[in-house]
């Protein structure tokens, strides 16, 4: 254990606490236990560390450990936990559950067993914590972390920062949101720097390699995480493959299920399977009727790529500029807003604001007589009346 703690702190000072998540202000770390889950490369293990840092420095009941390190091959988190807990430990984090086989049945056992003990775990977003041998559904808080906003990439590239607004009110008054941003910087410029490397911290490891490393970090996703949490095996995965690169030829793609499982070579339940595997994993996105039915089975009408980088990184050729539009709204608003499709528009937003998104010259034609409707355009720095500026939307959080 005391190669753990050496980690811990080593980790710990390598720290940088200058940028946080917005999550970081949602959750409420009092909690007993709580949940983080994203895909990978969003920074949920900065986030517990920027944590720690923050508020026990220097304390030795305090331990972060990641559960995919060697240690626990031949230990178990329960026998673990309870030594710490016994040398006085009060506060546990553990990352990358979902590398541990029996996490969701131990970490039940450690909160039923040590009421005053604090657990902060993190997880891929494919991992349903819900759904694991161990009941967490009445004990967990669980916060689910995106990729970065626009409003969060202006505040880690050039240390701006900019308040977040509710949808309600970047409608009503975009106009003055819009103008107090322009006097700061040039939003058309550093919206085009985010279209490329801005969805995820650790661009700034290596702009130049950056959509290179995040091809890997999808190969990643399907090779290591779908496998362990959903039980896919391994000679499936490139059908998952497959399925991702002709959903990346043409976005966004509008679906025949029937043709589509059958270039796949699985069954329409597979299907489905499949594409839900790859939303939760933050791969693509899809854009459902808001009608009533079973989610699961109900057919995707348009299906995205997870965000803007992603998009760029796994296109054969330089993406078509709608698409890009298209993708960066849905993505922007999916973390904290229901988004459905619509025939009068390209989104129905919380059940009440139509978009329709464009460039300069999209005129109201296809929604001028719909209710609450809006024209999201790109290429303007301000807009007026119902014309709202597309890189605006990613002030949403």
């Amino acid at each position: 254990m005391e190669r753990l703690y050496d980690v811990y702190h080593r980790l710990l000072s390598n720290t940088n606490v200058a940028f946080k998540r917005f999550i970081w202000s949602e959750i409420d770390w009092n909690d007993r236990l709580i949940a983080l889950m994203g895909s990978r490369g969003v920074g949920k293990t900065t986030l517990m560390l920027q944590y720690l840092k923050e508020n026990y420095p220097k304390d030795n009941d305090v331990l972060y450990v990641s559960l995919d390190d060697i240690y626990f091959s031949n230990h178990k988190l329960v026998e673990f936990a309870g030594d710490f807990y016994n040398h006085g430990g009060k506060y546990l984090f553990l990352d990358e559950v979902h590398k541990y086989p029996a996490w969701s049945v131990e970490i039940k056992n450690l909160y039923d067993s040590y009421p005053d003990m604090k657990i902060v775990f993190s997880g891929s977003s494919v991992l349903d914590i819900y759904k694991g041998r161990g009941d967490l559904s009445r004990r967990v808080s669980a916060y689910f972390v995106p990729e970065m906003s626009l409003r969060e990439y202006i505040e880690l590239e050039y240390g701006i920062r900019f308040p977040s607004f509710s949808l309600e009110t970047l409608l009503s008054d975009h106009l003055s949101i819009s103008r107090d941003v322009c006097e700061k910087l040039k939003p058309l410029a550093v919206f085009k720097e985010y279209l490329i490397n801005g969805c995820y911290p650790f661009y700034k490891e290596s702009k130049p390699r950056y959509l290179e490393r995040l091809q890997h970090v999808v190969n990643t996703v399907l090779e290591t995480d779908v496998p362990i949490t959903q039980g896919v095996e391994y000679k499936n995965i490139i059908k998952l493959k497959s399925l991702i690169e002709i959903i990346s030829s043409n976005v966004p793609f509008v679906p025949n299920m029937t043709k589509l499982a059958a270039m796949v070579k699985v069954d329409r339940k597979t299907l489905y399977h499949y594409l839900e595997i790859l939303e939760r994993a933050g791969i693509i996105l899809l854009l459902k009727s808001g009608k009533a039915g079973l989610s699961r089975m109900r057919k995707p009408e348009k299906i995205f790529p997870g965000n803007v980088n992603i998009l760029n990184a796994l296109a054969d050729e330089k993406p078509d500029r709608g698409n890009l539009r298209e993708t960066f709204v849905f993505q922007q608003l999916k973390p904290k807003y229901k988004v459905n499709y619509t025939d009068r528009g390209d989104f129905l937003v919380a059940g009440k604001y139509t978009f329709e998104v464009g460039g300069k010259n999209k005129s109201f034609d296809q929604i001028n007589d719909v209710p609450s409707s809006f024209l999201v355009i790109d290429n303007v720095e301000s807009g007026r009346g119902n014309r709202i500026p597309l890189w605006l939307f990613g002030f949403l959080y």
